[in-house]
């Protein structure tokens, strides 16, 4: 048996958006389900998101430690952003994102994992890059407000940080699923097999 997601789609009988906001919107679709019935389903809709395990050469990772108003914490993350412009290549974005959050650049990006946040209540899909060769971006720093003009930037030892993960002490889902996935890939074939920075990604389509 071949263990892999595979696209499907169940008849909807009605949608309606009750709520829609700067960034996402909430649907509700009226669904059929196996046995006939017709139930329904709310669900956020997200334009998608890119996340960058950017690691350098001394074997530590660049987070970034914000607030988070929904769950009332300051969360220690890795850089990430919204797709902002539909189909918008996600390589990009998240070059603009370590660009914009850490003022860094890498020359080596490959596709880490991708992800669907919360498949039960979100179409949010987020691919995660590991950079490596990371060096100081050129130019002056971008211009951050609101949350973002309170980030902490540190470097942290991967070891640390899977330290972190399992006893509980981080919780934001790119740190964690991003730095398990860079030592899982470690352990098994290795970083330099991951797949390609522009692989193709269904979840979110782009033009490369």
């Amino acid at each position: 048996m071949t263990i892999k997601d595979t696209p499907e789609e169940w008849e909807i009988r009605a949608s309606e958006t009750p709520f829609a906001g700067k960034k996402t919107s909430v649907r509700a679709d009226d669904v059929v389900m196996p046995n006939g019935a017709v139930v329904r389903r709310d669900y956020q809709v997200h334009p998608g998101s890119v996340a960058v395990v950017a690691l350098d050469d001394q074997d530590r990772v660049l987070v970034i430690r914000q607030y988070r108003h929904p769950v009332r914490q300051r969360l220690w993350e890795i850089p990430a952003g919204l797709l902002d412009i539909p189909g918008e290549n996600p390589l990009h974005a998240a070059q603009r994102e370590l660009y914009e959050e850490a003022h860094v650049k890498a020359e080596d990006w490959r596709v880490l994992t991708d992800v669907y946040t919360t498949p039960g209540g979100s179409d949010e899909a987020v691919r995660i890059f590991l950079a490596r060769d990371l060096s100081e971006a050129d130019g002056q720093r971008f211009e951050v407000e609101d949350e973002e003009a309170d980030m902490e930037l540190a470097r942290v030892p991967v070891d640390d940080l899977v330290r972190g993960v399992l006893a509980g002490d981080l919780h934001n889902t790119c740190l964690v699923v991003g730095v398990l996935s860079l030592v899982a890939a470690r352990s098994t074939e290795g970083l330099d097999t991951l797949r390609p920075a522009e692989a193709p990604w269904p979840a979110r389509p782009f033009e490369a």
